[in-house]
């Protein structure tokens, strides 16, 4: 590179992201089954109910023009305060009770801008975030984005464990690295990939651990709440932040674009109350508030019930490509000795795993040999950091967001065909 056309670290740090290889590969061949893409199905985008709230919204003048005009850097005041009850809600536990406050909620455009945040006010270059192995790959890119380090901890069917997280904050404790460990990143509802959601009793021991640890500098625990309300079977577990029972260790991240629309790009965040200050100086550098049109269409779309119908139609749709995902692993791959997958009750994945000796990767045969048979996946190695737990590589990530159950089925005909054909 040129002397003068010099970029800056994070800009090199950006470049070599799998998202855009990955996309890359699926534009140029657009007859593509890809069960790689986490998007929401085209077809249950909630046109009918966004068009009544708009509407709504755009027939009261006053509404349409304080949508129409700048909001604030925390977000509208309405919205704000239907998220806190609605969090408060599921939870099962009224905001009085847990000492939170319409302040301490925020909102961004999307989910991501809010990690961003958290992440950019705690942690400093070369800090560590511990994740789950494996762990959403868009927040490992970020994080090395922003010259942070991620370590895997071990994790299993119900999420990351434990003793293994505790096992890891004594490990950096004897190198003399406790001091960089500053957050504990976990997507605690169907994660993204490993489908697993943390039951209530692993939620407080983290919780937990996370606060006796914090003894010489805050350990905060970052908990991803994308998929909550893609529930299509077992009850609802309480957020992380109801086993915070002294409010000041877990940070809520939540969003409506894969329980309602991704292009109205609204998300939001609970905090704990040391930190809404410096996020807020952070986000009003960047932003001064995030679209204030769309927070209004959203709180609109809330008011009015819209949301929670919706929510209902999305989750019998999905239920039914989830099924129809099943089904076909049991007829095609059931059958390959090795091949193993959990199944999740809720979200929009299934992680499977193939025989040892299957590479699943960009360089292994199989990837190839799948894009050949008409189909596209995600690899597992996407999914770990490069420190702490190795990465597995004979691991798959399959999304039946996108596909209507007839392409699920098959696409996942034409990948048994390319594990067999190894």
């Amino acid at each position: 590179m040129k002397s003068g056309n010099r970029l800056s670290r994070r800009a090199q740090l950006a470049g070599g992201q799998p998202i855009s290889e990955l996309m890359a590969r699926a534009l140029a061949q657009p007859e593509l089954i890809s069960l790689a893409a986490g998007f929401v199905d085209a077809e249950t985008l909630p046109v009918e109910p966004t068009r009544t709230a708009l509407e709504a919204m755009l027939c009261d003048g006053a509404a349409a023009r304080a949508a129409l005009q700048y909001g604030t850097t925390p977000g509208y005041p309405p919205l704000r305060e239907a998220l806190l009850d609605r969090l408060q809600a599921a939870d099962g536990r009224p905001a009085s009770e847990r000492g939170l406050s319409l302040d301490q909620t925020i909102v961004t455009a999307g989910s991501n801008p809010l990690l961003h945040l958290v992440v950019e006010t705690l942690l400093d270059p070369r800090d560590i975030v511990l994740v789950s192995a494996p762990s959403y790959f868009v927040f490992l890119g970020m994080l090395g984005n922003m010259d942070l380090r991620a370590v895997g901890v071990a994790s299993d069917a119900q999420g990351v464990i434990p003793a293994a997280l505790e096992e890891e904050l004594a490990r950096r404790e004897g190198s003399g690295e406790r001091d960089r460990v500053k957050a504990i990143y976990l997507c605690s509802y169907f994660d993204n990939p490993n489908t697993s959601t943390l039951p209530a009793d692993r939620r407080a021991e983290i919780v937990e651990i996370a606060q006796r640890w914090s003894r010489r500098g805050k350990i905060h625990v970052l908990e991803d709440i994308a998929y909550r309300e893609l529930r299509y079977a077992g009850d609802d577990v309480p957020s992380m932040r109801a086993f915070d029972e002294r409010g000041d260790t877990v940070i809520v991240a939540g969003t409506f674009s894969k329980s309602f629309s991704p292009g109205l790009r609204v998300g939001w965040g609970v905090l704990p109350p040391h930190l809404v200050g410096p996020v807020c100086s952070q986000k009003g550098n960047l932003d001064f508030g995030s679209p204030n049109f769309t927070q209004h269409l959203i709180a609109k779309v809330l008011e009015m019930g819209l949301y929670d119908e919706h929510v209902q139609r999305l989750r019998a749709a999905y239920r039914a490509k989830l099924r129809a995902m099943l089904d076909a692993a049991d007829e095609h791959l059931g059958p390959i000795d090795g091949a193993d997958w959990q199944v999740p009750e809720g979200g929009l994945y299934v992680w499977l795993k193939l025989p040892e000796d299957v590479d699943t990767g960009p360089d292994g045969q199989l990837f190839d040999l799948a894009l050949a048979e008409g189909m596209m996946y995600v690899p597992g190695q996407y999914f770990y950091p490069s420190e702490g737990v190795p990465a597995a590589r004979n691991m798959i990530r399959l999304s039946f967001g996108v596909q209507s159950p007839e392409n699920i089925a098959r696409g996942m005909a034409a990948l048994a065909r390319a594990v067999r054909s190894l």
